[in-house]
């Protein structure tokens, strides 16, 4: 297959500067102002269409940007003391050969999940 992952996720906002600087600071997404690469580490990606009538993410959104994380637990934890509502479910971790999940929503609204794969044995 020609395509090797992905190479960017664009979007549109009010405010570029601001939310590119809260993505950085809270989730550690992005680069710094005037860098445009953020190396991330190898592991797996999840591509998925979902029907327009899934009550997965809110239906006024269009997507939902899944990032890989580690140590879930710690960032929550460091999401909340910033004030930034966190949104977990027991269902979401019924199934942990696929991993644990958490919900958070940038300052516009975007629905952001949080997803820690499984610790490879």
């Amino acid at each position: 297959m020609p395509v090797t992952g992905i190479g960017g996720f664009f979007f549109r906002t009010q405010d570029p500067q601001a939310l590119a600087a809260w993505y950085l600071k809270h989730l550690g997404v992005g680069a710094p102002e005037g860098q445009f690469l953020w190396d991330q580490q190898a592991g797996p990606t999840v591509f998925s269409p979902f029907p327009q009538t899934t009550d997965y993410f809110a239906a006024e959104k269009g997507w939902m940007l899944n990032l890989r994380v580690e140590g879930l637990d710690d960032l929550l934890t460091a999401l909340r003391a910033a004030g930034i509502e966190v949104i977990t479910k027991d269902e979401w971790d019924a199934t942990p050969e696929i991993g644990r999940f958490a919900r958070i929503h940038d300052p516009e609204g975007n629905p952001i999940e949080l997803w820690q794969p499984p610790r490879e044995n």
